[in-house]
């Protein structure tokens, strides 16, 4: 590809709104533009790049067994009502309907499309495993969309669904992917971290997260420092280890706490510590209120409550749902004399002369001993924080930033149930289909690949997924001698196999240099003031020393070069 006829509009200065750096110099070197709040355009040097992830993507799902297909990206409603999941995916669901008046979704993900396709055809055993991928555009309406292809609003994705007649064989699949994902990050050049983690809206009970190490990530993942334990913090696991307190509790008393209304507020009044103290909060779920209880030091996690109530939805309680429920308002709620379910941390449990809300206006209570005054469903309920025992019993848990690439998922029946997709097993019987799912956020793993691979002038591309192997710039383009050589160059490594970009282009050296250091091509050759002596420069974007290199040495030279990097 000559540069000159290349559609790359770069910027000079850095866009205002972009706070990733990844958005920035994507943005910067002309591989993309925005359209839209989270929605944007791949030009060619982008569109090479999300190819040869694809091609990656596509080559190890196939040696691992999968099928490709293309499954539609307007969804009917009906599909999705089976499930239940029309009314509780959420607004990020982007909903429309056609001049007939029938709704439709885009596709934010394609369980129930997939398993009405294999419904009809699936039927016996004899015909399973089955695992079918797809790469297409996936949508949601994220309430705020940024950080440029991290959170869009529209973005590339490949999915995957496998089908199997036995948990025995779904979990060999599962290994399989895992497997195969791990190949496929470590190809683009990441590094990674697949951790333990929630299935969210998709569903399902065994999941894991892949997730690329960076600053800018969205997600908590814990990790131990002495061994493989890693985990999202939503489901990073708290031991149980607190040794019950020695003093003897006292009698249960009423206190007034005036305007005091948290942890930290009542504490101070009375004189006692966060973690003498209980925390109460209030979830709604389909099931009807629920209290959560930690320690006052500690936070709940969302996530663990819902998955020990076995909700499908669970948010905040409403401070009208409160009072109704409590006849009291946050800040003073607390689980003595109610019959509301109760889920405790087993932290909660260890306490004795604890203080607690009384659900009564400025008053609480002291001497609270959760053994004696109140019955409690006790699980590990609280937010991992660094320092923590590991869960292995192997060192402590650290914190570090990820951003999340990929993750695979038990599905089990619960799509197969709902959208009675069965088969005969081998004594004729129908079966629910037992159900995997794999998926990969191609677009963002382009990001991702970005936030570890820069410096201060651009793009370091991993050689597998640079959008050229090699970056011949002529320095001179008005110099007939520089620019002969080049195209005689640029032809010979181009028959030899390599992509190539010639910089062509009748620019000042400082502007294409600052170009190639911007895009980032793994490889780059100057073709300047030697170029009557057959002499050019050779170097790699990633650093080391500029290499003077003749013109018949430099096949040679480039190969090991390259083969290095």
């Amino acid at each position: 590809m000559k540069q000159s006829k290349l559609f790359m509009p770069t910027l000079r200065e850095v866009p205002a709104d972009a706070e990733a750096i990844s958005h920035q110099l994507l943005l910067r070197a002309g591989f993309m533009r925005q359209n839209a709040s989270g929605i944007y355009s791949y030009l060619p040097l982008a569109k090479r790049v999300l190819s040869k992830i694809e091609g990656i993507v596509r080559e190890e799902m196939e040696n691992a067994g999968a099928q490709e297909l293309l499954m539609p990206a307007i969804q009917p409603a009906e599909l999705w009502e089976e499930t239940g999941r029309w009314d509780i995916y959420g607004p990020e669901l982007m909903r429309l309907t056609d001049r007939h008046d029938r709704r439709f979704a885009l596709g934010a993900t394609h369980e129930e499309l997939i398993t009405s396709l294999v419904r009809d055809e699936l039927n016996s055993y004899k015909k399973l495993p089955v695992n079918l991928f797809q790469i297409q555009m996936k949508y949601r309406d994220e309430r705020r969309p940024r950080f440029g292809l991290l959170r869009g609003r529209e973005f590339i994705m490949k999915d995957a669904y496998s089908f199997h007649s036995t948990q025995e064989s779904l979990d060999a699949e599962y290994e399989n992917m895992f497997n195969a994902y791990s190949n496929i990050f470590s190809r683009v050049g990441l590094e990674f971290r697949p951790v333990v983690a929630d299935s969210g809206a998709i569903g399902g009970k065994d999941t894991h997260e892949f997730h690329a190490l960076a600053a800018i990530g969205e997600d908590t993942i814990v990790y131990s420092n002495e061994s493989n334990y890693a985990a999202n913090l939503e489901m990073a696991e708290t031991l149980d280890q607190y040794p019950r307190q020695a003093a003897e509790p006292e009698a249960l008393e009423e206190v007034h706490t005036g305007d005091a209304k948290t942890i930290e507020s009542v504490g101070e009044y009375l004189g006692v510590k966060s973690e003498e103290s209980i925390k109460t909060v209030i979830f709604k779920t389909e099931q009807g209120l629920v209290m959560a209880l930690v320690r006052g030091d500690h936070e709940v996690n969302d996530i663990k409550l819902k998955n020990h109530v076995g909700a499908l939805d669970i948010t905040m309680a409403t401070d009208e749902e409160i009072e109704e429920a409590l006849h009291s308002k946050p800040g003073t709620l607390g689980p003595i004399g109610t019959d509301m379910r109760i889920v405790a941390d087993y932290a909660v449990r260890s306490l004795t002369n604890a203080v607690c809300g009384a659900n009564k206006a400025e008053t609480h209570y002291i001497h609270v001993d959760p053994s004696r005054d109140f019955a409690a469903e006790y699980t590990d309920l609280r937010f991992a924080i660094e320092g923590d025992a590991s869960p292995d019993g192997q060192g402590i848990v650290q914190f570090a930033r990820g951003i999340e690439v990929g993750q695979v998922f038990k599905l089990g029946t619960r799509y197969s149930e709902g959208m009675n997709a069965t088969f005969l097993d081998e004594g004729g019987k129908a079966q629910p289909l037992i159900m995997g799912c794999y998926g990969i956020g191609v677009s963002r793993t382009l990001s991702a690949v970005v936030e570890q691979h820069y410096d201060e002038r651009g793009i370091i591309w991993p050689k597998a997924i640079a959008p050229f192997d090699i970056h011949l710039i002529v320095v001179n383009a008005k110099n007939e001698e520089q620019l002969s050589l080049g195209e005689s160059l640029y032809a010979d490594l181009t028959k030899a196999g390599y992509s190539v970009l010639l910089d062509d282009r009748k620019e000042r050296a400082g502007v294409k240099f600052a170009d190639a250091d911007l895009i980032g091509v793994p490889v780059r050759i100057n073709v300047g003031k030697m170029a009557s002596e057959g002499i050019v420069e050779l170097k790699s974007r990633a650093g080391g020393e500029t290499q003077e290199v003749s013109q018949a040495d430099l096949a040679e030279r480039v190969r090991a070069l390259y083969d290095s990097l």
